[in-house]
């Protein structure tokens, strides 16, 4: 039988938890061609959602394309341009030829080989003439606005890990780039969002930034304690399995309502459950949970310099009071300026989000094992 609960891949139908607000609030912004930027911390369900709220726009309405966008192996302008115009051309083209066809009309300039992989189901890819593609980087820009205009349909660039564009070279003159072509666009919309949530507010949130006010900002929150506990127990019950009210409480305060710790802690318990799953059985699948991230976590933390390690624990044990002179005693810290990096450090490397203010952890399990086994 099927494990009933998903992680580490989208979650779509019944595995796609709540979320009823901001899927229709997206949706929304698909058929109306508002530009929209998600912003959460990692893990807590953007891909899924945008996923879920583009079948549901698309389903509403007829003339209108869902292009999606990965960055996370892009590493330059050049695969990002390849990228884009490929996932373009496969959202606007119902069959290989008219793909062919889109290719030769829209970007004449820089004339693209269109190369179809051996293996089923494989998609179609460009091949540029870098040295020529460079020199009409506006046709690929303007691409998807050319398709729909011709072709009299709507399209939404959904684009995720978009922070990775901090890595090109010149990442500022890239962004002017974009934001000069993309918002004189009539019949596209773009949908951008990433992992990396320090580096999203960075480029959409500082007004001095290229994408300052470039569309709708969505923060997304964690998802509400009884709709994820619900979720649970309904799981467990769909596949003729119990789990008692308080364990399935267990499950989603053990991960501090994360989205997709809950379905692995979820998933870990159901397999470990013949009948009813009981608090002992989640206490149990989470002690496995932290010892299989042991290493990892061991390896992230010797990473770390001392100060910032001292910072963990201040945050662990006086959440309140990190910078009081009775903490920085304490902990070892020796300034308030010296915390202030050390936070600063610890949030690029994403391993704290400050969220209104409020410095917390991005990984619960994470902060759990530096209670309960490094600070013990």
């Amino acid at each position: 039988m099927d494990t009933p609960f998903v992680y580490g891949r989208l979650a779509t139908e019944a595995d796609f938890t709540d979320r009823q607000e901001e899927t229709k609030h997206l949706s929304d912004n698909f058929t109306s061609l508002i530009n929209t930027i998600i912003i959460s911390p990692r893990r807590w369900g953007k891909s899924s959602l945008v996923n879920k709220a583009a079948d549901v726009a698309m389903s509403r309405d007829p003339k209108l394309r869902v292009a999606q966008v990965d960055l996370f192996n892009v590493l330059d302008e050049q695969q990002f341009y390849k990228a884009l115009s490929e996932a373009i051309i496969h959202a606007t083209s119902t069959r290989w030829e008219e793909g062919v066809e889109n290719a030769k009309r829209f970007l004449s300039q820089i004339l693209p080989k269109l190369v179809l992989a051996n293996e089923p189901g494989a998609e179609m890819s460009l091949e540029f003439d870098w040295n020529r593609a460079v020199e009409n980087v506006d046709q690929i820009l303007d691409l998807g606005e050319k398709i729909t205009q011709d072709k009299g349909i709507k399209l939404v660039v959904c684009i995720d890990e978009f922070q990775n564009i901090g890595y090109f070279s010149n990442p500022l003159f890239f962004q002017k780039k974009l934001r000069a072509h993309w918002q004189r666009h009539q019949h596209v919309a773009y949908c951008l969002f990433g992992s990396k949530r320090h580096m999203m507010m960075e480029v959409f949130t500082k007004s001095s930034m290229p994408f300052y006010k470039f569309g709708d900002l969505m923060f997304l929150d964690k998802i509400g304690q009884a709709d994820l506990q619900a979720f649970v127990e309904k799981r467990f019950q769909d596949t003729g399995k119990e789990i008692l009210p308080s364990a399935s409480k267990m499950v989603v305060d053990l991960v501090d309502c994360h989205p997709y710790y809950a379905q692995q802690l979820a998933q870990l318990s159901w397999l470990r459950t013949k009948d009813v799953c009981t608090d002992e059985i989640v206490a149990e699948a989470h002690a496995s949970l932290v010892r299989q991230l042991s290493l990892l976590f061991t390896t992230l933390t010797q990473d770390l310099t001392q100060q910032q390690i001292r910072y963990l624990r201040a945050l662990i044990e006086a959440p309140d009071s990190i910078t009081s002179t009775a903490t920085m005693a304490k902990q070892g810290i020796t300034s308030a300026t010296a915390a202030y990096r050390s936070k600063k450090a610890l949030i690029e490397k994403d391993i704290l989000d400050d969220i209104g203010g409020s410095t917390t952890f991005v990984d619960p399990i994470y902060a759990y094992w530096l209670r309960h086994t490094f600070f013990k």
